[in-house]
Order: structure tokens, then C-alpha cells, then sequence
């Protein structure tokens, strides 16, 4: 399936339903709720509770993922904007903004070195 032939079929479904009467606001609010999910998840994929069935975790964090993306598919629909255009246009967003490969590696080397830095400095606080 294409994406906008999922938003489409996403607009029909909750049309169908009376759920395109839904405020965007409260899209936004069930978005949110939902990246709480799977920021737990991430969390507890990431070590932070060890001894968690892993594979259990990936399949709630595919679930979870999923109903995240349901509500920023309805926001756009609501807001009237076309995802797939959306993503083309980050798309040459990003290529244009990072077109040189080793300049990009570099930037991202320096990121990881000053977090490890600061996650460094935190530890000997404590």
C-alpha cells in the first residue's frame, strides 16, 4: 500500500464511522498518548528495565508505532495536508541541507562525542 492511498482509505474509514468530526486537537492529544507508548517501550528496548521479554517489547513497540502513526495520518488528513508530498518535500529538505555524505558522518561523529561527553560529566556529579 502507498501512503497516500492509506491516507485516503484512512479519511473513508473514519468518515464512515463519524470519527473525521474528531477536533484535530484531540487527534494531536491521542498522538501524544501514544508516543508515550512507545517512548516506554524504547526505553525498556534501550536496558532500562532489564529482563523483559525483548521480542514481546518489539511486537508491543510495532503496535504501538502503528497507532502512533493512525493519529498523525488523521492530523494531516485533517489539516488538509498530503503526507506523501509532505515527505518529499523533507526528503529534498534533507538532501539539500546535508548533500555531502563524509560532511554528515563528520557532524554526526561530533554529536556522539559531546553526549558521550555530557553523559560523562553527569556520572562524575553523582
Amino acid at each position: 500500500m502507498h501512503i497516500r492511498e492509506y491516507q485516503r482509505w484512512l479519511e473513508e474509514w473514519d468518515k464512515a464511522r463519524g470519527w473525521d468530526r474528531v477536533l484535530p486537537a484531540h487527534t494531536l492529544i491521542h498522538a501524544l498518548e501514544e508516543l508515550g507508548e512507545v517512548a516506554r517501550l524504547v526505553l525498556a528496548l534501550d536496558g532500562y528495565k532489564p529482563g523483559e521479554d525483548r521480542e514481546q517489547l518489539r511486537q508491543e513497540l510495532a503496535e504501538e508505532l502503528s497507532d502512533l502513526f493512525v493519529f498523525l495520518f488523521k492530523l494531516a488528513y485533517q489539516m488538509g495536508i498530503d503526507v506523501e508530498e509532505a515527505l518529499k518535500a523533507g526528503q529534498e529538505k534533507a538532501q539539500a541541507r546535508y548533500p555531502d555524505v563524509e560532511e554528515a558522518r563528520d557532524a554526526g561523529e561530533h554529536y556522539r562525542h559531546v553526549l558521550e561527553t555530557h553523559v560523562r560529566n553527569i556520572m562524575q556529579e553523582d
